[in-house]
């Protein structure tokens, strides 16, 4: 039987958490730094089985059943470890494992490669700490007020302008991975390899599992010529857009911390870790990319975006945040904290100590959308023109949202943003339910559509549309036969509003059939209100998006059924049941 290489499994336990591939199949709750659940290997009515990210295992007290994520897989879905490694590898985002000979030779490479800047990373840590040669090098880190502790916790080094490691190296490695590492270049007119961070500060850039993988470097030299900054060329073991700077040290911190601080130095990060901050991470000087947002919300419940405090930081900052908020989700929050001009993270909480650094997070971090509304409302005036270019970018920014309910909440927001700009639109409004904005500048909103399913945010839009267009409806009633509900909740709110509009009377806000938690849980998740409040008059507007929200109803239905037939199937092979699977899945294809 073909072996997986222990590499490429640490990659995928690396990536996932133990608790993130549990909670898919079994119910799970907080309790200090485990997780907790009925267990999956027997029915019992108190949670014996446990989950713990830190120690990236699961344990069931009531059968002893213990292991690691393959492991869960294999126990509970009867999978062969082979389809196990799979089905998580396409979970944590990594290419399949072919065991192809080209497979296997790139895992010989990137040993080498790993093993390569290892010997590289450990000389000149070595050199900086222990060669007087180098004392002003380490006199300059201290001067930063750097600690010994944490210069040896990032393993920072210092290359000498003459240095012989290329020497040494050549030793232990071919010519051609010393060549394609990206330490060295070769210098054509003396036919030499030179080393690329002479006379530079190093600092190890290292995988998500905690191997270097390339290097960043710093002049300490004022006015030179010189960039300040190199990092190594990229390789096919490092790209810069799929890597974050600490990412290895502070992902083993989610287990009790929920956000993550994202800067944009390697002096940022080790400044703040010096002062206590430890959960944080740098981009690699290119501007933050979707992939590492994917990476972050892996382990993160927020992540708080800090660039330094000036023009360029904010226009990064812009940059950051039309590309992150891509990746927004329900359950996962994204701020952006601007420091004083001409600060960064490492100057402000050098002066300032770590208390007043998160005081100032507190108190100053504003939400992304806000962030994107206030940036481009700048750019705007109160002409029609200008609101009319404005609308039209906030709704190309929504766009790109690939979340769909998020998606509905940010243009919701946004046009509502719009709404506030031009009062005068408010004027006749048909019915009564308060308007509140849907998503709020608050964390609340995020933990709140958490507990409310896809399935219940489609039909609240419903409702909402139908109980502020009544007299529409009324006179159309018939459009509504062919609606099919998922919830009981839904069903039953459905049917008083299907009497209440076959009724003779005269209907007003004040007979509405429905509780007032329902009526608030509607108005509050709808994602329709902004356009339903700009459609009243235009009733073939109104119809065209009713039409839109009933077929996105009916596609959640027959998913929902598919999955509920397709999991009957899987216990009793029955004909009958998979011509039925068969038939939804053509009407799903056609819808």
């Amino acid at each position: 039987m073909m072996k997986y290489p222990k590499e490429y499994l640490d990659e995928i336990k690396t990536r996932l958490k133990v608790s993130n591939v549990v909670s898919k199949y079994v119910q799970l709750k907080k309790r200090g730094k485990e997780f907790v659940g009925l267990s999956p290997f027997k029915n019992e009515k108190t949670p014996s089985f446990t989950v713990n990210d830190e120690k990236g295992f699961f344990h069931c007290f009531s059968t002893s059943e213990h292991g690691n994520i393959f492991d869960f897989l294999i126990k509970t879905q009867n999978l062969k470890f082979g389809e196990a490694v799979k089905t998580l590898a396409l979970q944590a985002g990594m290419r399949p494992y072919t065991f192809s000979k080209a497979d296997e030779e790139r895992e010989q490479a990137l040993k080498d490669y790993t093993s390569l800047y290892s010997e590289y990373v450990n000389f000149y840590h070595n050199e900086l700490l222990n060669n007087p040669e180098t004392k002003s090098s380490l006199d300059y880190l201290k001067n930063r007020k750097l600690t010994l502790e944490t210069i040896k916790n990032f393993k920072l080094g210092y290359v000498k302008k003459n240095s012989n490691i290329f020497e040494n190296l050549k030793k232990n490695f071919n010519e051609k991975i010393l060549k394609e590492c990206g330490i060295f270049y070769f210098d054509e007119k003396k036919n030499i390899f030179v080393d690329r961070f002479r006379d530079r500060i190093i600092f190890p850039i290292n995988s998500i599992s905690g191997s270097p993988i390339a290097i960043g470097g710093r002049i300490m030299q004022k006015n030179s010529f010189f960039a300040k900054y190199i990092n190594s060329p990229e390789t096919q073991f490092f790209k810069k857009g799929n890597n974050l700077y600490n990412i290895d040290r502070a992902r083993k911190l989610s287990n009790k911390i929920n956000q993550i601080f994202l800067v944009e130095g390697y002096m940022d990060v080790i400044s703040l870790n010096n002062r206590g901050i430890e959960n944080c991470v740098a981009n690699l000087g290119t501007a933050l990319t979707e992939r590492q947002i994917v990476i972050l919300n892996q382990f993160f419940n927020e992540i708080v975006i800090c660039f330094d405090g000036d023009e360029s930081g904010y226009k990064a900052a812009v940059r950051a945040a039309e590309n992150s908020i891509k990746e927004l989700k329900p359950e996962k929050q994204i701020s952006f904290l601007f420091l004083p001009d001409n600060e960064d993270p490492d100057t402000f909480i050098s002066k300032n100590g770590k208390d007043k650094f998160l005081n100032y997070y507190e108190t100053n971090k504003i939400l992304i959308h806000e962030f994107l509304f206030d940036n481009l409302k700048k750019q705007s005036n109160s002409s029609p023109t200008s609101l009319a270019i404005l609308e039209k970018k906030l709704r190309f920014i929504s766009n790109t949202i690939k979340d769909q309910y998020i998606k509905k909440y940010v243009l919701d927001f946004f046009l509502g943003k719009i709404f506030e700009l031009t009062p005068n639109l408010s004027k006749g409004k048909q019915f009564t339910i308060k308007h509140v904005a849907s998503l709020s500048a608050t964390k609340q909103i995020y933990n709140e559509t958490i507990s409310i399913t896809k399935e219940q945010l489609q039909e609240f839009s419903i409702f909402y549309l139908i109980i502020n267009n009544f007299n529409f409806f009324k006179k159309n009633v018939s459009t509504l036969n062919d609606l099919k509900f998922i919830t009981d909740d839904g069903e039953k709110v459905f049917s008083e509003l299907l009497k209440l509009l076959n009724s003779e009377d005269e209907i007003n806000s004040n007979m509405l059939p429905i509780d007032s938690d329902m009526l608030n849980k509607i108005n509050k998740f709808a994602s329709v209100k902004h356009i339903s409040k700009n459609i009243q008059r235009d009733e073939n507007k109104l119809e065209e998006i009713f039409n839109e929200m009933k077929k996105d109803l009916k596609n959640l239905f027959i998913e929902k059924r598919i999955s509920q037939l397709e999991s009957k199937f899987s216990e009793n092979m029955d004909e009958n049941t998979f011509n039925e699977i068969k038939e939804l899945k053509k009407l799903q294809n056609n819808n």
